[in-house]
């Protein structure tokens, strides 16, 4: 039986650094809701709709890999 270590290391990577794209979208996604708190903690009661938004959109992104991932896994989904 013969391992192709190529195949292994290339698995490998790409598995690091998609967990590591998600991790940073995720911490995008947690700025975005401080920004949004940090705006509505201010006097003046001012509200960030870009924090809001950036946070939506980076949690709705890592919400489509997580989803991806399980279709990828569970074999009655294709």
């Amino acid at each position: 039986m013969s391992i192709d270590w190529t195949a292994l290391g290339q698995v490998a990577a790409v598995s690091i650094g998609v967990t590591v794209a998600v991790v940073v979208v995720f911490a995008l996604g947690v700025l975005g809701l401080a920004r949004y708190e940090g705006a509505r903690s201010v006097p003046e009661g001012g509200t960030s709709a870009a924090g809001v938004a950036q946070a939506g959109v980076c949690f709705l992104a890592c919400a489509g890999v997580v989803a991806y991932g399980i279709y990828l896994i569970v074999p009655q989904f294709h």
